[in-house]
C-alpha cells in the first residue's frame, strides 16, 4: 500500500505523530512518503517531498493547493494522510475526494478564529466533510467540537499516543544536575512561546504560585514568536529555549504545567505522566481524557485557579508524586505509542478494503 502524509507542521507534536506513523507503517510494508515544508527535523528518515506552505491560510493558499496537486499526482498514493488545517485545507482542494482521503485536524482551525474568520472556518470543515473519507480526531473532545459545527465525515478518535519506553521516571535531583537547576520546588513547562500554548497566563499565575511557595521555579523550555514580548526579568522564571531533550526537563520538574487556550490531545501532559510526574492543566479538549486522577484540571484561562493548583503541589512533594505514579500506569496502559500506530493501520487497511 502506498501512503503519503502531508503536513505543514514540521516541527513540535504534530510531527512527532506524523513520523511516528510513518515510521510505523514503513515497519508494515508499506510504501509511505512525507510531503511537507523543506525545513524543521521532520523529514529525516522517511522518504519527503518538499511542499512549500505556511501555517495559515491566505492568498497563498491557492498557489500551495496547485503545488500540491502536481506533488500528489506524480506520488500516485492509494491513501493520502492530511494532518492539520492547512493540509486539511489545501489537500481536500487538490483532492476533491477522488483518492482515499484521511483528516487529522489535531486541532480544529476554528478554535483559535474568531468572528468572521471562525464562521468561514466552521463552514468549510462542515463542508469538506464530503471530500473526506474518514476523520481521525485525538480525543472524544476533538469528535464532539467537530460533530457541533457540523462536521459528518465518518469518524474514529484514535488518542495520541508516546514512547513509554524511552519516557520514565528518572531521578530527579540527578537531572537538575545535569541542566544546572538549583534543588528548588520546580514546574516545568513545554511548548511553543505562542497565544494557543498560553505561557502569558501562567505568567500571570506565577506571582500567586511564589506568595505559597517563595523559592519555587518555572522552566520555560521552547522558543516561539511571542518569547521577545513575553520575557520578563523574574528571577524564579528560566526561558530556557528549545530542547530537544525535553526528558530532562520532565524528571526535572515535581509539576508539569500546560496552559494552553486550546488542543486536540496535547501530548505534553502524555509525556510528563509517562516520566511519572504530576500535571496542572486547563481544561482544554483531550486533557481530562488524558489525565484521569494524574493531575489538577482546572478552568480554562483562570489563572488563579492555576496557581493555586500549583502552589499545592509544590508545596506537598507527596501529592505531586502520588499523580505521578498514577499518571504512569494510566500512559503504559492507554497512550503508549504503539496502540495509536496499530490502531491507524487497522484504519488504514479496512478503509482500503471497502474501496476495492
Amino acid at each position: 500500500m502506498k501512503v503519503v502524509h502531508v503536513t505543514q507542521p514540521v516541527e513540535a507534536g504534530v510531527a512527532k505523530v506524523v513520523l511516528d506513523l510513518a515510521e510505523a507503517q514503513r515497519a508494515a510494508g508499506w510504501d509511505v512518503h512525507v510531503v511537507c515544508p523543506p525545513h524543521g527535523w521532520l523529514p529525516t528518515r522517511i522518504p519527503t517531498h518538499p511542499w512549500h506552505a505556511t501555517r495559515s491560510p491566505g492568498p497563498a493558499s491557492l498557489l500551495e493547493t496547485l503545488r500540491l496537486r502536481k506533488v500528489l499526482r506524480d506520488l500516485r498514493p492509494d491513501v493520502i494522510h492530511l494532518h492539520s488545517s492547512k493540509a486539511g485545507l489545501t489537500g481536500r482542494l487538490a483532492v476533491r475526494g477522488r483518492t482515499t482521503t484521511i483528516f487529522q485536524p489535531h486541532l480544529w482551525s476554528f478554535r483559535l478564529a474568531g468572528g468572521l474568520l471562525r464562521r468561514m472556518c466552521v463552514r468549510w470543515e462542515a463542508f469538506a466533510s464530503r471530500w473526506t473519507h474518514q476523520l481521525v480526531c485525538v480525543s472524544d473532545d476533538e469528535l464532539a467540537t467537530g460533530r457541533a459545527a457540523g462536521v459528518t465525515a465518518p469518524a474514529e478518535v484514535v488518542c495520541n499516543g508516546i514512547d513509554t519506553t524511552r519516557l520514565r521516571p528518572a531521578d530527579r535531583s540527578a537531572a537538575r544536575r545535569r541542566l544546572g537547576l538549583p534543588e528548588r520546588p520546580t514546574a516545568v513547562c513545554v511548548g511553543r512561546l505562542a497565544p494557543q500554548k498560553g505561557q502569558d497566563l501562567l505568567l500571570a499565575a506565577w506571582p500567586d504560585v511564589l506568595a505559597d511557595v517563595p523559592h519555587a521555579q518555572l522552566v520555560l523550555v521552547g522558543d516561539g514568536p511571542m518569547r521577545t514580548a513575553w520575557q520578563n526579568g523574574q528571577e524564579s522564571v528560566l526561558w530556557w529555549g528549545h530542547s530537544d531533550n525535553v526528558e530532562d526537563f520532565y524528571a526535572a520538574a515535581d509539576v508539569v504545567v500546560l496552559p494552553s487556550r486550546a488542543e486536540g490531545m496535547a501530548l505534553v501532559p502524555l509525556e510528563a505522566m509517562a516520566c511519572g510526574r504530576s500535571v496542572v492543566a486547563f481544561d482544554v479538549d483531550g486533557v481530562r481524557q488524558s489525565l484521569g486522577s494524574a493531575g489538577a484540571v482546572v478552568p480554562g484561562e483562570d489563572t488563579a485557579a492555576l496557581g493555586q493548583a500549583l502552589a499545592t503541589r509544590l508545596a506537598d512533594p507527596s501529592l505531586a508524586h502520588r499523580e505521578g505514579h498514577a499518571g504512569r500506569r494510566r500512559a503504559e496502559m492507554l497512550f503508549d505509542r504503539a496502540r495509536m500506530t496499530d490502531q491507524i493501520i487497522t484504519l488504514v487497511e479496512k478503509l482500503e478494503g471497502d474501496a476495492r
